[in-house]
């Protein structure tokens, strides 16, 4: 599909390509383009330079960003002040959850997470490490989990640390009218204990009982409020327990969901390069990130656009 700005600020489409045009000097330029994947998720912003968006281009990206849940934005050059502000355009900000180490933010930009395996003066400077960090959505141990994320890269390993995302809307879809029934009003915890690189959260005992593990809440099944669209809500598999279940029917639940969910079939995987800013809906999609070689550097720059209470069917 083809999503382009007329001259009187109408939003055209073809069926071929995509290009969003802005004005200046008073006449059209083209100002990028929109390419998707072909994967269930996923579209390129080319050519967009996120320091000078343009009320216009910036309402043509959130339909681009509400259609296919994840945006790339290459050969990015940000300052923090710069990706803050982008970042700011989706909603107020959170604070960065606290790291392994015990910091919560970078001086001066408590907005700011820092996912990181470098460590300088036998301290890390980030959070997750150097290994796998499992299928997961953005901070979901908390009552209002972030809407979105903004994750931009800095410094990339010569291999792996790839990250892969799939459409949770699409795991819904693909489930039976029966269990689609089954799964309405169920809620499940999302645990607080461990994070999605496997370590213990600051300041929480170590458990792996999900029913007396900390955690919050939330709906099985949500609807996205701009779209309207119903989307499974699993946040992470360690710990997660559905409400009113045993242990053993909880699990057996999950782990069909968590099956159909993850199907690699309907996953986008995307290589990283320095510069390169990808934006998820936490609300429509989980993530998860290859491991790759600890002697190798790996710094990213993360923001959280402020959470909202996840709306029922």
């Amino acid at each position: 599909m083809v999503l382009s700005l007329s001259s009187n600020g109408m939003v055209l489409m073809d069926s071929m390509s995509s290009e969003v045009q802005g004005k200046s000097a008073g006449s059209v330029k083209p100002a990028f383009t929109i390419v998707p994947t072909g994967r269930a998720l996923g579209a390129e912003i080319r050519g967009a330079d996120l320091r000078g968006l343009g009320p216009e281009e910036f309402d043509a990206v959130r339909a681009a960003w509400n259609e296919h849940q994840v945006l790339l934005f290459r050969e990015q050059s940000l300052t923090l002040e710069e990706l803050l502000a982008f970042s700011r355009h989706f909603g107020d900000l959170d604070f960065a959850p606290i790291q392994e180490n015990g910091r919560r933010f970078v001086d001066g930009h408590p907005e700011i997470y820092v996912v990181s395996n470098v460590v300088e003066n036998g301290v890390a400077i980030g959070s997750l490490g150097s290994g796998e960090a499992v299928w997961h959505s953005d901070m979901t141990y908390v009552d209002n989990p972030p809407i979105a994320s903004a994750l931009y890269a800095v410094e990339i390993p010569p291999a792996g640390g790839d990250t892969s995302f799939c459409s949770m809307y699409g795991a819904w879809d693909r489930l039976s009218s029966d269990v689609r029934r089954r799964l309405d009003g169920l809620r499940l915890k999302h645990d607080a204990t461990y994070n999605s690189g496997g370590y213990v959260r600051q300041g929480v005992v170590e458990t792996d009982d999900p029913r007396t593990a900390p955690g919050v809440w939330h709906p099985l099944v949500r609807v996205h409020p701009e779209t309207g669209r119903s989307a499974l809500f699993l946040g992470r598999r360690r710990n997660a327990y559905i409400d009113g279940f045993t242990p053993h029917e909880s699990d057996a639940l999950l782990d069909m969901l968590w099956e159909v969910a993850t199907d690699p079939a309907h996953v986008w995987q995307h290589r990283w390069n320095e510069g390169d800013l990808v934006l998820w809906d936490n609300r429509c999609t989980m993530h998860r990130r290859d491991s790759f070689e600890a002697s190798s550097r790996r710094v990213m720059y993360r923001t959280q656009i402020k959470g909202e209470v996840a709306r029922t069917r």
